[in-house]
């Protein structure tokens, strides 16, 4: 499909899929209004620059998550305050979310980590008593629920990500959600004024599944992976982060709204949802049969989609090095508190010591890949290697 549309430009910025995705995400999440974007962090930017919020207002985001999500809250004129997380959950710590909100506080994030829904009845009510703003988000948790209702339903807004590592992929991609009529006015004002990104960064991000496709990935364990490196560094794909976000500078593709032919890869994705979900449910449900009585600490047994199949083990950082070194990609999701491992955390704002809990787990955790070109045979080799470390 990438591959088709690589050559056809008349359909790349405007078209009837943008419509056709907002529409069918509004109805699955069951809410009033979806609105595209064309990244997460365009999305969670819209959302915050349409709450008015004054310069310098407190927005509370836990540690353990990606530069993503603090990102837009600083490019806003707004101040993250980091707060812990549980080292079982990998949520939001709200004992510490109760000690770090003040006077100054306005709004809260809610990542549902690895697509482990938050305790939200709980955090629902921090909200209600400290008057705070809830903001979901599901970039890990397209597709989970929370008692009987959908994550991204149950705060003022929420937002999404169609990244190339996320639930369903349109290399970069977004959404924001809401039931707010007057929030839903602003963030379409927004979405209007911001216009859409250039036709060579379109066609950069339809270049992506090509390559990857047809050359990366049938070649990964001979060469594939060193080309992968060599079209990063030439600009012919994207990295999934740019170097400008580890620095806490924007760059100048955020935000937009979500072109049309990265609407229709969205399109295709969103149809396949519930397979890839069941899929990840599968192959987490072998990797937790297979690696039971291990030395690794497996993840809940709670309900949830599980993005990644997320263990601890002491020597997390040297098992990841070495899968790589035998073509297993092994995921590093999070070896910062805020990730990736290169973002300078104090253009970030984030100071080390302030959440333990977060900088503890960075040390000691791997994730298993559950997407849904993994099968059963991979996910065996992938068992019996991390099956070595005692």
């Amino acid at each position: 499909m990438a591959r088709k549309l690589k050559f056809k430009p008349s359909l790349w910025k405007s078209g009837e899929a943008v419509n056709e995705i907002e529409e069918n995400f509004r109805r699955y999440l069951g809410v009033k209004y979806a609105i595209s974007f064309n990244s997460g962090r365009s999305s969670l930017m819209a959302i915050l620059d349409s709450l008015r919020l004054g310069k310098d207002s407190e927005v509370l985001l836990q540690a353990f998550t990606c530069n993503a999500v603090a990102n837009p809250v600083i490019w806003n004129d707004l101040k993250p305050i980091y707060v812990d997380c549980d080292e079982e959950t990998f949520n939001i710590d709200i004992g510490d979310l109760k000690r770090k909100i003040t006077s100054k506080s306005k709004v809260l994030i809610v990542q549902h980590t690895f697509g482990l829904p938050a305790d939200m009845d709980t955090i629902l009510e921090v909200c209600r008593r400290n008057n705070l703003i809830l903001i979901e988000d599901c970039a890990h948790s397209l597709g989970a629920g929370y008692k009987g209702g959908k994550v991204g339903t149950f705060g003022k807004a929420s937002f999404f990500s169609f990244s190339r590592d996320k639930v369903i992929s349109s290399v970069y991609g977004g959404m924001a959600a809401t039931n707010d009529d007057d929030l839903a006015k602003k963030i379409k004002e927004y979405q209007d004024r911001i216009g859409y990104p250039s036709f060579g960064w379109i066609h950069q991000q339809l270049s992506h599944p090509v390559f990857m496709n047809w050359l990366i990935l049938p070649t990964y364990k001979i060469f594939g992976k060193y080309v992968l490196v060599l079209f990063q560094w030439l600009n012919i794909l994207s990295k999934a982060v740019h170097w400008k976000e580890k620095r806490g500078m924007k760059p100048s593709y955020f935000p937009k709204r979500l072109p049309n032919a990265l609407a229709i890869l969205a399109l295709n994705q969103f149809k396949k949802l519930e397979k890839f979900n069941k899929h990840r449910k599968e192959i987490a449900y072998f990797y937790r049969k297979e690696l039971a009585n291990t030395f690794f600490e497996l993840p809940p047994e709670a309900e949830q989609i599980y993005l990644r199949f997320v263990v601890k083990h002491q020597k997390a950082h040297e098992i990841i090095r070495k899968a790589w070194q035998n073509n297993l990609l092994i995921g590093e999701w999070y070896t910062n508190p805020v990730d990736p491992y290169d973002t300078k955390l104090d253009k970030l704002q984030y100071k080390l010591g302030s959440c333990p809990k977060a900088e503890r787990l960075s040390g000691k955790i791997l994730n298993l890949p559950t997407h849904v070109n993994i099968s059963k045979e991979e996910a065996k080799k992938i068992v019996d290697f991390v099956k070595q470390w005692k």
